[in-house]
């Protein structure tokens, strides 16, 4: 006996066999990495950005068996590298290893081509640190609160200097000086290196800067370090108080390195980078070589630093209209 099939029964079936053959001969990203990764990073080599970078580039290589390549893209505080990360292709191969400032702050106090919130998905973070407040080795001080005596009592005699208007560098030495009810001329550098240059030359009287930057000089003699940023001391400098001691009230300010990829970057590549980065940051030899450069290490999904970043968008603005700072 012959079974006669009708055809118009048969169409749904053959499209939906042709789909799961389409789909499964369609590139996946479960092979990814297959060719090099290239990451991207908004300052010149040597601070404390480029060296996390470097640092966790290492750890996928040999997790991944993978080429990552780090190009540093300086300028305008970041703002050429955000962009240029921003319209990359959102294929996995090009990643953005950033800074609060880049993606939190910037949009604050720049005017930009783009939303560096909404261009870009995060990945995760690498760590945190404070950043350490220092004063020339001449400087008639050797305390936050003598310091603070001292430019109450000489107003616009002395100066701070800064990475740039608008960096984390810059508005951290805004805040603790709004705090204490005292002003310095601003003086902005084209980074960190200059600026520490004016400082240890005596050209500049104050400067706020990361542990990776200042740690060389701890035991120099050459500055004198009279606070960190945070909520309490770090471990990195155990001699040197926090803030708060001498200004209970101060807001604390800590920044974050992390990594976050173009918008559209598909969710396994972001969850592969993830997990490779979350795995590292549990191993005592990678926290070792973090707290060396005084960094503290943090693990997060995609969406706990997502939620990061929304709560330090909220606070920097208030703080920064507190602040009295316009877009340049």
């Amino acid at each position: 006996m012959r079974i006669m099939l009708d055809r118009s029964l048969m169409r749904p079936v053959k499209y939906a066999l042709l789909a799961t053959l389409t789909a499964l001969a369609s590139p996946t990203y479960a092979a990814w990495p297959e060719r090099p990764v290239t990451v991207i990073v908004p300052f010149a080599p040597g601070g404390i950005t480029d060296i996390l970078a470097r640092m966790i580039a290492e750890d996928l290589q040999d997790a991944l068996k993978q080429t990552f390549v780090i190009e540093n893209v300086t300028g305008a505080s970041g703002l050429i590298a955000t962009q240029r990360a921003a319209r990359a292709q959102p294929d996995g191969y090009t990643l953005y290893f950033t800074t609060l400032s880049q993606i939190v702050i910037a949009p604050l106090t720049q005017k930009m081509d783009v939303d560096p919130i909404k261009a870009f998905r995060p990945v995760s973070v690498v760590g945190t640190s404070p950043f350490i407040i220092t004063i020339r080795e001449s400087f008639p001080a050797h305390t936050l609160s003598e310091f603070i005596a001292e430019v109450k009592a000489k107003p616009d005699r002395y100066n701070f200097a800064s990475a740039g208007i608008g960096t984390l560098t810059h508005l951290s030495s805004a805040v603790l000086l709004k705090g204490a009810g005292i002003d310095m001329v601003h003086v902005p550098y084209r980074g960190v290196a200059p600026a520490l240059a004016a400082l240890l030359g005596g050209q500049a009287d104050m400067l706020a800067a990361s542990p990776v930057e200042t740690r060389p000089y701890l035991d120099s003699g050459k500055l004198k370090f009279v606070a960190v940023t945070g909520e309490q001391r770090t471990k990195s400098f155990p001699n040197v108080p926090s803030v708060k001691e001498a200004l209970p009230d101060a807001q604390p300010v800590v920044t974050w390195n992390g990594i976050v990829a173009p918008v559209n970057t598909p969710r396994d590549v972001i969850d592969i980078l993830s997990n490779e980065i979350m795995a590292a940051e549990k191993s005592p030899e990678f926290r070792e070589r973090l707290d060396k450069i005084g960094v503290d290490p943090v693990v997060q999904t995609p969406e706990e630093f997502a939620k990061l970043i929304a709560q330090d968008a909220r606070q920097w603005h208030d703080a920064i209209a507190a602040l009295g700072l316009q877009v340049q």
